[in-house]
């Protein structure tokens, strides 16, 4: 074994214990307490029977030493239990004491023959997550084969002079995998204990390496210099000028701050791949329509990019508004535009007749070709990842400027971990005469008044969401289905009610949505569909039932939903009984803020990065080691760390440079590795 660099080993020792059990305890059957874990030298006197056919009763083996008897019960018998407990012989087991003084009881005990010593058994034993067909036993075998592999490897160079003072107490990283995998004590397997943040900081500044190579490599593409011909005021060109004199409202500082970043960036020959993060209501859209123009001023074509159709109309008639009257072409390229009519639009796209072209993220691909594509906008798709970034930015030549956008702000640790190949602004400053939202937490049995005092809303002329979390009822869940609450209120409220959710298909989603916006129905029962979007000025009313299991960042861009016209709105959270103590934080924290930057922190510190980014519905692992709540005081360490060691370069000395592309490869970053020079 030369390496740790082969996935194999790196694979199996970076996949780290979730918790320890303490086996340590060894009594005898007359001491050992009910309820307590121990492990006990025991002989077979009674080997397992097998039950009878379709018995639930559970096979017995009965054991004994020089003090006592006990009963090991198992669950699922079979010919492994005559192996594991031969009469007469002499045992290992290891499990919790159940039962009573008198009749004293474990339940499928873990086993160990007795010549395996009393001292290897009873210990901290580490527990990995499993999978079906690759138990504890067959885990830790692998594990412990991996470290007796590696045990005579050199220990790595990787960390360069600027932060060697900060970080020489920590452990070395074999030495932290052998602790890690073979615990001293139970607190060495805690995000905080030494060895984990010695690995969990390796891992981040991997991450972080890899992050600026992709950006380095993006800077030596040659991309679009988009300068205008015809200066307005600073970089801003006179159509520029012009788009922002046709808004209803004058920017906010932030805006404007934010808008001469993104023309800047644009300005360069490099291609601008920047996050936009603006709470709910900032005016992101009217940055990036106003960027979309400094395009087109400088000879090149624009594209905005929705998730939904739905949103995609949205910005399509967002963008006729303030870009036809300048004399610009705007098209919609969507499911529902008929072939003949799209075949057209993709001809005149070809040939520069138009000048944005707004829909889907299909837009740049496939088919589709440009007279000359200078700014992708993409709304909504912040989690796009490093790989999915580089390719929206390379699948042109030469490549355009991206700008991506996003409602949900992203923690500022997060934001450095997972964009940390990109630029970011923030738009925090809300425009002014945005209708303050008040927020009320109420107990589901309020549910019936809440219904029925509907009806003021709707002699307003004003209009309701009501959100739930499910579409339909299950016995596996109490929550409430979207499917039981439009036939409640359908009663009350008759055709006045509508229900939209994701199993619907989506012309009839869009048609519903289209339906409610228009303000032929009132109340439109939903689930988390509706979270991403669309403009509708009269809802007045926003309904949350079962607040307490969304998280904060869901939350607040439900209730965003509302408030955006001239009436009075507010958002209700319904809660069930017996709430945690985490689901009253989140609550109260929505009742007390309507930030959406300081919920997103806020949502990190209560449900960790796995939720706030999203990822248990995308299916990415976020990290395998580090823990990005405990050790986020580490990201810009690692940061520096890491522009310390490529602002070097073959200045390093060679054994950190070695070092460097080793702990790329062995955290997976074996791309960015080929790309990082020298060793």
């Amino acid at each position: 074994m030369q390496n740790l660099t082969g996935p194999r080993w790196a694979d199996i020792l970076l996949h780290l214990p979730s918790g320890v059990i303490d086996r340590s305890h060894t009594p005898t059957i007359e001491e050992v307490e009910i309820g307590t874990l121990a492990t006990l030298k025991v002989s077979v006197t009674k080997g397992a029977s097998a039950p009878y056919k379709r018995s639930r009763r559970p096979s017995i083996v009965q054991v004994a030493d020089d003090t006592g008897k006990l009963k090991l019960l198992f669950f699922h018998y079979g010919s492994w239990l005559s192996r594991a407990f031969p009469v007469g012989e002499e045992v290992l087991i290891a499990g919790k004491i159940e039962g009573t003084e008198q009749d004293k009881r474990m339940v499928h005990p873990n086993v160990w023959p007795a010549g395996k010593s009393l001292e290897n058994v009873a210990k901290l034993w580490p527990v990995y997550p499993a999978t079906a067909g690759l138990g504890q036993a067959s885990i830790t075998r692998a594990v412990q084969t991996a470290l007796k592999a590696c045990e005579e490897m050199k220990e790595p160079q990787w960390y360069p002079a600027n932060i060697a003072k900060q970080v020489a107490e920590w452990p070395g990283f074999y030495e932290s995998l052998n602790i890690v995998h073979n615990p001293e004590s139970p607190n060495d397997g805690l995000p905080t204990s030494a060895v984990r943040t010695r690995l969990g900081f390796d891992e981040i500044l991997a991450n972080q390496l890899a992050l600026l190579i992709a950006r380095q490599k993006v800077k030596k593409i040659k991309g679009l210099a988009q300068t205008p011909a015809h200066q307005g005021s600073g970089l801003t060109s006179n159509l520029v000028h012009k788009g922002a004199a046709q808004l209803p409202f004058n920017l906010t500082g932030d805006q404007q701050t934010v808008l001469t970043e993104i023309l800047q960036d644009m300005a360069t020959p490099t291609p601008m791949l920047r996050l936009v993060q603006g709470d709910v209501g900032s005016g992101k859209t009217a940055v990036a329509l106003l960027a979309l123009l400094q395009t087109v001023d400088c000879g090149h074509q624009g594209v905005l990019m929705a998730p939904t159709e739905i949103l995609a109309h949205q910005h399509f008639e967002s963008a006729r508004q303030l870009l036809e009257p300048l004399g610009l072409n705007v098209a919609l390229l969507s499911g529902s535009v008929p072939a003949a009519k799209k075949k057209k639009i993709k001809q005149l796209i070809k040939e520069g007749v138009v000048h944005i072209v707004v829909g889907t993220h299909a837009l740049v691909q496939g088919d589709m070709q440009f007279d000359s594509l200078g700014l992708v906008v993409v709304d909504e798709q912040h989690r796009f990842g490093v790989e999915q970034r580089a390719k929206l930015t390379g699948s042109h030549t030469p490549p355009p400027d991206v700008l991506i956008m996003t409602a949900t702000p992203i923690p500022r640790t997060l934001a450095l971990t997972f964009y940390g190949d990109m630029a970011v602004s923030n738009i925090r400053e809300k425009p002014p005469g945005r209708t303050p939202i008040e927020t009320k937490v109420l107990p589901q049995a309020k549910l019936p008044d809440l219904a029925n005092s509907l009806q003021r809303v709707l002699d307003k002329n004003e209009q309701v969401y009501w959100v739930c979390p499910l579409v339909e009822e299950s016995e596996e869940s109490d929550l409430t289905a979207a499917t039981e609450r439009f036939e409640t209120l359908q009663q009350i409220y008759g055709g006045n009610v509508a229900l939209l959710h994701g199993k619907m298909k989506p012309a009839l989603k869009e048609s519903t949505m289209a339906a409610f916006k228009a303000g032929d129905t009132k109340i439109l029962i939903a689930t988390t569909v509706i979270e991403v979007g669309v403009d509708v000025p009269k809802a007045s009313v926003m309904v949350i039932e079962h607040a307490e299991r969304f998280g904060l960042a869901q939350l607040h861009q439900l209730r965003g939903r509302v408030g955006r016209g001239a009436a009075a709105s507010s958002c209700i959270l319904l809660y069930a009984n017996n709430l945690s103590d985490i689901a009253q934080e989140r609550l109260q924290a929505m009742r007390d803020s309507d930030d959406g930057f300081y919920l997103a922190e806020k949502d990190l510190e209560l449900r960790g990065p796995g939720e706030v980014l999203g990822t248990r519905q995308s299916g990415q692992l976020v990290t395998r080691v580090a823990d990005l709540y405990h050790h986020k005081d580490l990201i810009p360490l690692a940061r520096e760390a890491a522009e310390y060691a490529l602002e070097q370069g073959k200045k390093l000395p060679t054994e950190h440079r070695q070092g460097l592309r080793q702990l790329l490869t062995i955290f997976g970053k074996e791309r960015a590795s080929t790309l990082l020079k020298g060793g």
